[in-house]
C-alpha cells in the first residue's frame, strides 16, 4: 500500500463522495475511482459501498480507516521529526491528557517555550486513560499526563505538582447541595454518574476503592462517561449525581450545576508518562527539561 493511496482512501471516507474526494484531491474521479479499485484488489476485500449520488464504508473499510489514520499520523510525525534536525530547535511536540484543570501546569510551561522556542508546537490530545496508553505505545504521542490511580509501571514518569479533588456534581436545587460536603452514605440509593475508566480500571487497594469501601455493588450506577462535559449534560437532565473532579464543569452562579467535594477527602494525583527507551526529537527534549526544572523549583 502507498501512503498516497491511503490518503486518497482517507479523503473519500471523509467527503462521503468520490466525486468531492476527486474535487478535493485535485484529481479527476476516473483516476481517483482507479486507485480506490486497485487498493481494494490489493487488499482482497471490499472497501466501498458506491450508489449513485454517495459512497459508504463496509466493515474491512472501517477497520482500514482507523488504521489508516494511524499510519499517516505516523508518517507526519516522522517527516515532522526529521524536518526539526538542524541548527534551529523546531518541530511538534504531541502531548495527550485527560481531562483535569492541573494541565494548566503543562499549558504554562507551552507558553514559556514557545518563547524562547518560536520554532516549536504542541499537538494536544484528549482522552481517556486507555486511548492516551494505546496512542503512546504506537508513537502516535511523545507523553501523556494519567490520572491516578492507574499502572504506569512500563513507563517513565514525572509526577505534577498538583492534585485533583473528587466529589459529586448535582443540579443546584439537589436535596445533597444543602450539605457542605458528600459521604459515604449520602450516595446510598441515589443514582449516580461514574467515569467509565474510575469504575473499570481501580485496584481495589487504590484510595479512590477505599473511599467505596471495595466495591460500586452497594450504588445504583445509572450511568457512565467519558467526558465529563457530557456527565455534566446528564446531570442537568436529572439523570443522576456525577462522581467526577472539580474545576471541569461551570458550576459558577450562572450554572445550573454545584459541585460539593467527598468526605473525607479524596485526591488524585497526575503523571505524564513517557514510554522506555523512547528517543525524543530536539523539541521533545527541550519540553522534557523544562518539565523537570519547572517540577524541582516548586519543590
Amino acid at each position: 500500500m502507498e501512503i498516497r493511496v491511503l490518503r486518497y482512501f482517507l479523503a473519500v471516507a471523509r467527503e462521503g463522495s468520490i466525486t468531492k474526494a476527486a474535487n478535493y484531491l485535485h484529481l479527476t474521479q476516473p483516476t481517483l475511482s482507479r486507485q480506490l479499485q486497485d487498493l481494494e484488489r490489493k487488499l482482497g476485500q471490499k472497501l466501498l459501498l458506491r450508489s449513485q449520488h454517495s459512497v459508504s464504508l463496509t466493515s474491512e473499510g472501517h477497520i482500514l480507516r482507523q488504521r489508516a489514520e494511524e499510519i499517516i499520523d505516523m508518517v507526519d510525525k516522522t517527516e515532522q521529526e526529521f524536518h526539526s534536525i538542524k541548527d534551529v530547535i523546531a518541530g511538534t511536540v504531541y502531548i495527550g491528557s485527560g481531562e483535569s484543570h492541573t494541565i494548566k501546569f503543562i499549558t504554562d510551561i507551552i507558553k514559556d517555550i514557545q518563547k524562547q522556542y518560536s520554532e516549536i508546537k504542541f499537538d494536544l490530545v484528549s482522552g481517556n486513560a486507555e486511548d492516551l496508553i494505546e496512542k503512546l505505545d504506537k508513537g502516535l504521542l511523545d507523553f501523556a499526563v494519567l490520572i491516578e490511580p492507574i499502572n504506569i509501571s512500563k513507563f517513565y514518569y514525572l509526577t505534577l505538582p498538583e492534585k485533583d479533588r473528587w466529589g459529586v456534581i448535582m443540579k443546584k436545587d439537589s436535596p445533597l447541595a444543602k450539605l457542605d460536603n458528600i459521604k459515604y452514605d449520602n450516595l446510598k440509593d441515589l443514582p449516580l454518574i461514574f467515569s467509565k475508566q474510575v469504575k473499570r480500571q481501580n485496584p481495589s487497594d487504590s484510595d479512590f476503592m477505599k473511599w467505596f469501601k471495595g466495591s460500586f455493588d452497594n450504588f445504583n450506577i445509572a450511568a457512565t462517561y467519558n467526558l465529563i462535559y457530557n456527565a455534566g449534560l446528564m446531570a442537568e437532565s436529572g439523570v443522576g449525581y456525577v462522581v467526577g473532579l472539580d474545576n471541569l464543569l461551570n458550576t459558577m452562579n450562572n450554572s445550573n450545576l454545584t459541585f460539593r467535594p467527598l468526605y473525607p477527602t479524596l485526591e488524585s494525583a497526575l503523571n505524564i508518562v513517557w514510554k522506555k527507551g523512547q528517543i525524543f526529537s530536539p523539541a521533545s527534549k527541550v519540553f522534557l527539561e523544562k518539565l523537570k526544572d519547572r517540577i524541582v523549583q516548586l519543590r
